[in-house]
């Protein structure tokens, strides 16, 4: 296990809402010659026969947003670790043409990996009408319920908004390095137990043969970047088992804390996701949140959106705990060949 960070973390990645509210560089509005190049790559990508799972980049051609989507990676990797791109058309495409178009984006930014145990490259983030609390492999993207701050798998989650509820699922980010530079100054004793082991629920979500949970630091400091895995739900449901460990009330305190910071309006950064929306986050830099919502009868009107995990090129190190995790054991074994 690394050893704990006992100094406050510096640079662009410590950032409040408080800090970003007024401020619009997280908000990049698509141009009309970038709205023209979109519909020029999905046409080539239909000319071509592409589809999503099996395209690659030069099946989605892109000329300078493809620049633009390229230098995000620093942004996401290096910077405050999230980018929001306003305006893709999606009423104009069918949804199979939505799916082309992420994906099309998606493979120019990195390397989609698994979600689940199925081996599912990409997610319909909708309610299914079932709850995480009555079954033992239901995921929270999969209710209509609160998400409480919590991050993915991968370098990366991209969403593509298709829809939007009739009430709420508003979004939320909050950066971790704030996070932890929080507790540091508050309770000094609690930074050091998130950087100790807790117990994760897999949700039947790993490969076969692999543990039904998972332990692993809240919090993880390696080669010189903070790192995070934050599921406060799943760590409850792992209660469930008799063989994991009972949390302790230092381990209760830790979470409390990390909620109340992140729930903290002058804290955390929120925002409503429109049709057309392209939402890229860092998954070790940023914990996400989405407030309960109130969806449409109308099934052809449900909320719905996309979303990919990526494998960033040239991606930070990634902590040795994360080579067994659900969310991180691709990534990290991609990174492995990489530099082999």
């Amino acid at each position: 296990m690394a050893a704990p960070l006992r100094e406050p973390l510096s640079g662009d990645q410590v950032w409040t809402g408080r800090d970003l509210r007024d401020r619009g560089d997280w908000v990049h509005h698509l141009t009309p010659s970038e709205l023209a190049e979109l519909d020029g790559a999905l046409a080539e990508a239909k000319r071509r026969g592409a589809r999503p799972f099996s395209m690659t980049a030069a099946d989605f051609p892109l000329g300078s947003l493809a620049e633009r989507v390229v230098a995000l990676r620093s942004t996401i990797d290096e910077g405050r670790g999230f980018q929001l791109f306003r305006g893709i058309p999606v009423h104009r495409y069918s949804e199979e043409e939505c799916r082309i178009l992420a994906w099309g984006l998606a493979v120019h930014f990195g390397q989609p990996e698994p979600q689940d145990g199925a081996g599912a490259l990409m997610h319909d983030i909708r309610d299914t009408g079932q709850r995480v609390e009555t079954t033992d492999n239901i995921r929270g993207f999969q209710t209509n319920n609160e998400l409480s701050f919590h991050n993915d798998g991968g370098d990366a989650f991209m969403l593509l908004c298709l829809r939007t509820a009739r009430e709420g699922g508003t979004s939320k980010l909050a950066s971790v390095a704030a996070v932890f530079n929080a507790i540091l100054a508050r309770r000094p004793d609690l930074a050091l137990v998130l950087q100790q082991p807790f117990h994760f629920d897999a949700r039947a979500q790993q490969a076969s043969g692999k543990p039904r949970v998972q332990s692993v630091p809240i919090l993880c400091h390696h080669a010189g970047r903070m790192h995070a895995i934050y599921k406060r739900a799943y760590i409850h449901t792992a209660q469930r088992f008799d063989d994991v460990p009972r949390l302790t009330p230092d381990q209760i305190a830790a979470m409390d804390l990390v909620d109340a910071l992140t729930n903290d309006p002058d804290f955390h950064l929120s925002f409503e996701m429109e049709p057309g929306d392209l939402q890229v986050g860092s998954n070790h830099a940023v914990l996400h949140s989405r407030t309960e919502y109130v969806d449409h009868d109308d099934p052809a009107k449900k909320r719905h959106l996309l979303r990919t995990w990526l494998t960033l090129p040239n991606g930070r190190p990634l902590p040795p705990d994360y080579a067994a995790t659900r969310e991180f054991s691709h990534t990290y074994a991609r990174r492995a060949a990489a530099l082999a």
